[in-house]
């Protein structure tokens, strides 16, 4: 199999949501969990890596991200993509910029762009800024997420520290005037050394315009909207092989839980919603460090498995503050990925087939607990969430892995409601 686009994704959920878009132009997609081993081959002509660094040191970020593509460009991958989330989460130190870096120079690209952009789930740029819904980032709720708090909505300014050369902007005007006006205000930064390029877009046309422009491209970084056009784009130029596949549709048997670590606003919506139609556990952090997951565990094995189930650290800013006040930033974080992981493995343990999981850092915790390595993509829930499917011990799960602010308010009711009518 050739490929003909190989991306590598700083986190699981944002690993289905890109998958979920490509796979909307029929092509097969094949959706890696953590590294490839080097003896691995690939099967689609689309190749994402999901790794789980959005927030790990600077240096592993770099090492798995460096090794994604080397996997990628041995199996034969000429266009490489770095897919970060599309509220650019990162810190002044990293990770998006000095991942970028390190791949412009291991893949010999002399200039690349950053566009997160998702018009589709409310996320837009326009002069640099980016906004989510019609709020500056800043002034969303992101601005409390407790990994990455996002204080900033300029892009430019967002990503200067986190390079170690001059960053630009494409803004809207230009992206506007098409493809070779965005290219002609390319080529000119690239003549005054800046390799760093954001660039606007607030509506899908917009992204189409940056694919066609960029197609030359040997990187190019965003969210996963941006790579949407790219199908058709390869399909226009031959540089795909092989035939359109079908929508999967899978059986899974019955034993459904919702696994929630995100604290986002969406998602603390969506568990007060889902709340009175499940059995539920809420995790405290606190609780988790003196008794440990066992308290868990047991009430899981309390319910039957054809009730709903629930188990969720979902909380309020406030709440989430005092748990880090109390036990530091990593260690209630650490406490609650592990807890999850945990009644994961033991919810499947149980016979439990359909797994939903709140959060990127909840997803990658849950699928390395469960010792997934590949997903087939099914039906989308919502825009760039979909049902996914794996082969755990001959037999088949499923998996919806959703990022924080992703989804209506009834997403969890919505997600299995779809499963069934598969």
């Amino acid at each position: 199999m050739q490929i003909s686009f190989g991306a590598i994704a700083d986190d699981f959920t944002g690993a289905t949501d890109l998958a979920a878009l490509l796979s909307r132009s029929g092509w097969p997609v094949s959706l890696r969990l953590g590294l490839p081993k080097p003896a691995d081959t690939p099967v689609a002509p689309f190749e994402i890596i999901a790794l789980k660094i959005r927030t790990v040191p600077v240096e592993q970020a770099v090492e798995q991200a460096l090794i994604a593509a080397d996997w990628l460009e041995k199996a034969g991958a000429k266009r490489f993509y770095w897919k970060y989330c599309s509220t650019f989460d990162s810190t002044a130190e990293g990770n998006i910029g000095p991942v970028s870096e390190a791949l412009m120079q291991r893949l010999g690209a002399s200039q690349t762009i950053y566009c997160p952009a998702f018009p589709e789930n409310g996320r837009s740029i326009f002069m640099g800024h980016l906004f989510v819904g019609e709020q500056p980032l800043d002034e969303s709720p992101m601005k409390d997420h407790p990994l990455t708090p996002m204080r900033d909505s300029s892009l430019v300014r967002l990503l200067s520290p986190q390079v170690t050369s001059p960053v630009g902007l494409a803004n809207r005007l230009v992206v506007a005037k098409g493809v070779e006006a965005l290219r002609d205000r390319l080529d000119a930064l690239k003549n005054k050394g800046v390799r760093h390029v954001v660039v606007d877009a607030v509506a899908d046309d917009d992204l189409a315009v940056i694919a066609e422009a960029t197609m030359g491209f040997r990187l190019v970084t965003g969210g996963s909207a941006l790579a949407m056009p790219l199908p058709k784009l390869l399909a226009d130029a031959g540089e795909l092989s092989g035939s359109r596949g079908h929508e999967t549709q899978v059986r899974v048997a019955e034993g459904q839980i919702v696994l929630s670590g995100s604290c986002s606003a969406m998602t603390r919506k969506q568990v007060a919603r889902y709340l009175p139609h499940a059995e539920s556990y809420k995790l405290d952090p606190l609780i988790l460090a003196e008794q440990g997951v066992e308290p868990a565990l047991d009430w899981l094995r309390s319910v039957s498995i054809d009730r709903a189930k629930l188990v969720y650290a979902t909380a309020e800013p406030d709440e989430v503050r005092n748990y880090q006040q109390a036990l530091g930033v990593e260690k209630s974080g650490a406490l609650v990925e592990e807890a999850l992981a945990r009644i994961a493995q033991e919810a499947s343990r149980l016979g439990v087939s359909r797994f939903v999981v709140a959060g990127g850092e909840t997803s990658g915790a849950v699928v390395n607990a469960l010792g997934v390595r590949q997903l087939s993509i099914g039906k989308e829930i919502a825009p760039g969430v979909p049902w996914t499917y794996a082969n755990l011990e001959g037999r088949t799960i499923a998996l919806a892995l959703k990022s924080g602010n992703f989804g209506a308010e009834d997403f969890f009711a919505q997600a299995f409601n779809l499963l069934e009518a598969s």
